[in-house]
């Protein structure tokens, strides 16, 4: 099975892999160098599949910069009945040629041992200190840690004749 990227460039999500030329939206550089897309969603290299959240960590696909031009021109045209409005725009989207040569994943290093957890010991709290329920208001000062809601109406409420 060959290998293969999702990248996302210009807006647009293109599946690529090594040797493909793509079209993409206007890339800075000149022709002839490399350019490096970070934002891989998705890669399958070596029958393995990995899935980005939103992109794969450590993953990118390098690719050259074969030409840079203009797309097919299109023709936007306005038009409202009655009024005698008519607009005619013509629009070319400015694009790069890309060449895929590689995707390029994390390299499988060893995984690093882990550090043990070390069991923590119950600080003493230090003797004078106030406590964590002594810090907070107390009732009536006028300082609450959380607001009040209010439920109902603040009228007394009416009697009724009985």
């Amino acid at each position: 099975m060959t290998d293969y990227a999702i990248i996302k460039t210009g807006g647009k999500q293109y599946r690529v892999r090594p040797g493909d030329t793509l079209d993409v939206e206007r890339l800075g550089g000149e022709v002839g160098d490399s350019v490096t897309l970070s934002e891989v969603l998705l890669t399958a290299v070596d029958g393995k599949i990995a899935v980005g959240t939103p992109t794969v960590p450590d993953a990118s696909v390098v690719a050259e910069i074969s030409e840079q031009g203009k797309g097919e021109k299109l023709t936007v045209f306005k038009y409202k009945a009655k009024t005698r409005y008519r607009r005619k725009h013509g629009h070319r989207q400015q694009l790069t040629t890309l060449l895929v040569k590689s995707i390029e994943t994390a390299a499988k290093a060893k995984p690093k041992a882990r550090a043990r957890a070390t069991p923590r010991t119950a600080t003493k709290a230090t003797p004078g200190a106030p406590t964590k329920a002594a810090t907070k208001a107390a009732p009536g000062t006028g300082t609450r840690s959380t607001p009040t809601r209010r439920t109902r109406s603040t009228r007394a409420p009416e009697k009724t004749e009985s």
